[in-house]
Parts: C-alpha cells; sequence; structure tokens
C-alpha cells in the first residue's frame, strides 16, 4: 500500500517530535516534571515581599505572588494540570546555598542581585528596586548614617546592608557596634527593646517593620541611601530554559499592568499582621524597571 507523501511526512515529523522534546527537558524543568513538585523558598519575616501570615504556615506577600505567576508558567510549558507546590523557608544565609543544591528551585523573596552573588546563582529579570536607609524612633535624634558615631546598630547577617554598615564602619571610624540579627525579624527586635538605636536595610523591607510594630507612629525611615538594588529572584546557575520559564512569567506580568494591582496590595493598602497601610508609592526606579526588565544588578546599570 502507497502511503501519501504527506501523511508520511506528519508521521515522521511526529515521530521525530516527541522524543526530542523529551530529550530536551534537562535541569529544574526536568526535575518538576519527574517528581510533580516545584519547591518554593520563602522567608518568614520580610514583610510585604515574603513573610507566614497570621496562622499560616503558607508565605504571602509581593515576592510571593510572583513567584506563583512562576507556578502558572512552569505548568503551562509542561503541560501539567496539576503542579504540587512545596513550600521550603529560607534565611539570609540559607536561601543561596539551598538554591545551589537543588533544595528549592526558586527563591523570590528580597534578595539583591549583585555581582558576588552572580557568582553562585542566576537571577531573573528585576522584581523590585530599593535604597539602603535607617529605621528608628522619631525621637532617638538620629537623622543620617553620621548620628551613629559610637552607638549600637542592628543590621540582618548575610546582607548587602551588614557588608555597607561594616565598611562604613571602618572607613569612617564611627566606633559603632554593629549587631548582625539572624533574620529581620530579630533585627527589628534589637530595635524595639532599644539594644540598637538605629536598623539598617531596605527602605521598603524597613517600611514593613513598622507594619509590625505595637506603636508604627513612634518610628520613621531616615538618612542618605547607602546603595541602590535591584531585588531578583534566584535560581540555579546555567539552568537557561528554567530561567527562561521565569523571566517570561515575571515579565508578562509587568506587560500586563497586573503588577499595578500587587504592588497596590502589598504597598498602599492594609496588609497582616496588624491590617497597617505601608503607604509606600512606587518609585521612579521601579517604573523604569517594570517598563523594562532586566536581569542586571544595579552595579551594572
Amino acid at each position: 500500500m502507497r502511503i501519501a507523501p504527506r501523511v508520511l511526512a506528519i508521521a515522521v515529523a511526529a515521530a521525530l517530535t516527541t522524543p526530542v522534546v523529551a530529550a530536551e527537558l534537562t535541569g529544574t524543568l526536568k526535575k518538576i516534571k519527574d517528581s510533580g513538585t516545584i519547591t518554593l523558598g520563602h522567608r518568614d519575616s520580610s514583610i510585604p515581599f515574603s513573610y507566614l501570615g497570621d496562622n499560616s504556615r503558607q508565605p504571602i506577600g509581593y515576592s510571593h505572588d510572583l513567584q506563583l505567576k512562576v507556578v502558572e508558567a512552569v505548568k503551562q510549558e509542561l503541560g501539567m494540570d496539576k503542579l504540587n507546590v512545596r513550600y521550603n523557608m529560607v534565611t539570609s544565609q540559607t536561601r543561596i546555598p539551598l538554591v545551589q543544591n537543588g533544595t528549592v528551585d526558586i527563591e523570590c523573596g528580597s534578595t539583591t542581585n549583585n555581582l558576588e552573588r552572580q557568582k553562585q546563582v542566576d537571577f531573573s529579570v528585576g522584581i523590585f528596586e530599593v535604597g539602603t536607609r535607617l529605621l528608628t524612633r522619631k525621637s532617638s535624634g538620629i537623622n543620617d548614617f553620621a548620628d551613629l558615631k559610637g552607638k549600637n546598630v542592628v543590621t540582618t547577617a548575610g546582607t548587602t546592608s551588614e557588608r555597607l554598615i561594616k565598611a562604613m564602619n571602618a572607613e569612617k571610624q564611627l566606633g559603632m557596634n554593629v549587631i548582625s540579627a539572624k533574620d529581620h525579624g530579630e533585627s527589628f527586635l534589637m530595635l524595639e527593646s532599644n539594644r540598637a538605636v538605629a536598623f539598617m536595610m531596605d527602605d521598603a523591607l524597613l517600611a514593613g517593620e513598622m507594619a509590625k510594630a505595637k506603636k508604627p507612629d513612634d518610628w520613621h525611615v531616615v538618612g542618605t541611601p547607602q546603595s541602590f538594588e535591584i531585588y531578583g529572584c534566584m535560581v540555579r546557575k546555567d539552568d537557561p530554559a528554567f530561567k527562561a520559564v521565569v523571566d517570561k512569567a515575571i515579565s508578562a506580568t509587568f506587560a500586563s499592568g497586573e503588577i499595578n494591582q500587587i504592588y497596590a496590595k502589598w504597598f498602599q493598602q492594609p496588609v497582616p499582621p496588624n491590617g497597617l497601610n505601608l503607604n509606600f508609592p512606587m518609585s521612579d526606579e521601579l517604573k523604569k524597571l517594570i517598563a523594562n526588565p532586566t536581569d542586571k544588578s544595579a552595579e551594572q546599570i
């Protein structure tokens, strides 16, 4: 029986296409497809980016909402009707190793994309831009970094703020006692209990810390920004297929305008745990980042 050339061509194409696609599935996408599970790295107290809500073991926040957009994009890319989501909490110190060793597939929180970290992990297009400043009591008399001379200052271990404040202390001989807390929650606790006069961190995170203060009106964010930094989602190095899916999902959320609703939800409306409105308008820098997505660090722009 003679097979029509067009039918034969279709059959051959079908036979070739399926195994090629399967063979090309590598890295994180293959891991997710084979296991039926994607593991999301999250923070427990990075308000309003990624944190645990009231009586919940699941994270919430601005960065987490973008992370869920990635989950939907991965499902579509792999043609999966169902994809199990596993949550794995990370800290400033553990987030990079847990991405590197495959414990988590993607971490979206409040992680700065910088040149040093790019040697260890890859970053998505940027999801936020911040400046590093100070949180202090309005009654403290602290208005800028020069006012910290000889005083106790807290920051969070494993962050770029820790590196910056220690370098400043040595360079300008300010005689500060720099305290490195294990996470942002502990940093604010030291500030609130008067063990430090100021907390240095990214301005948006500092606004988030005020959201859980007993008396938010007692606090304010001050100081000349010591750096401008871009947050990104971390993925394993040298896995371009997975990174492409991540970047596409985030960029599509930007392009559709949905990012404006996500931003307003977390920065301009009441947020858990205390229902405080951060009243943190979108900066011109973030608007530019949304209009022109890039996976470069602030140092490279």
